[in-house]
C-alpha cells in the first residue's frame, strides 16, 4: 500500500509540475508578411506616366518618396503627351500637376464633399460615380479653361452600366 501511495504521489506530483511549467496557452500566431503589388490611388496615372522599366519600382515605392523619385519622369511624359501644356483648369503648372500626380495617393476630405472633381471641390476623395478618367483627361489636355483639345478631354463613357447599390459597399451588382 505504501508503494502504491508513493507511486501515485510521484505521478500526481510530476503531472502537476509539468502542468504548472508549461508555456502560455495562447496559440502561436504565424508572422504574415505582405508585399505591395500595385499603386492605384488615382486610376490610370501609373498606366500612363510610369514607363515599363519602372512599373515595379513605382508600385513598391512609399508614397512619401514617390514625388522625388518619379516627378521628372511624369513631367517628361506630360511634355510628350501635350507639348503645348501651360496650366490646367486648376491653374497648375506642369511641375505642380506632375508633382501632385507622382504621389499616387487618394486624398480624402473628412469634413467636406467627397469627390474627385465636381467643378468646385478637387481631389477631396472619390465617389463611385465620379468620372475619374474624364477629370484626368481634362487636367492633362483641357488647358487653363478646360476647353482646349475638346476631343481629348473626354473618354465618351457616359457612366456605369448598372446602378450602384444604395447600401454598403455600394457597388453595382455583377452581370
Amino acid at each position: 500500500m505504501k508503494a502504491t501511495i508513493k507511486i501515485l504521489s510521484i505521478v500526481l506530483g510530476g503531472s502537476l509540475m509539468i502542468t504548472s511549467c508549461k508555456k502560455d496557452d495562447a496559440p502561436v500566431m504565424a508572422t504574415t508578411y505582405y508585399e505591395q503589388q500595385d499603386q492605384m490611388g488615382r486610376p490610370a496615372i501609373n498606366t500612363v506616366f510610369v514607363g515599363a522599366a519602372n512599373k515595379q519600382k513605382f508600385n513598391t515605392t512609399t508614397p512619401s518618396q514617390m514625388n522625388a523619385m518619379f516627378a521628372a519622369e511624369f513631367t517628361a511624359t506630360l511634355a510628350a503627351l501635350n507639348p503645348g501644356y501651360t496650366t490646367n483648369a486648376l491653374t497648375q503648372t506642369a511641375a505642380q500637376l506632375t508633382g501632385l500626380l507622382a504621389t499616387d495617393v487618394l486624398n480624402v476630405s473628412t469634413t467636406g464633399t467627397t469627390t474627385f472633381f465636381d467643378g468646385t471641390n478637387v481631389l477631396t476623395g472619390r465617389a463611385l460615380a465620379d468620372d475619374v478618367i474624364d477629370v484626368e483627361l481634362l487636367l492633362l489636355f483641357g488647358g487653363p479653361t478646360g476647353v482646349s483639345n475638346p476631343t481629348l478631354t473626354k473618354d465618351n463613357v457616359a457612366g456605369n452600366d448598372k446602378a450602384f447599390s444604395a447600401s454598403f459597399p455600394y457597388l453595382a451588382s455583377p452581370w
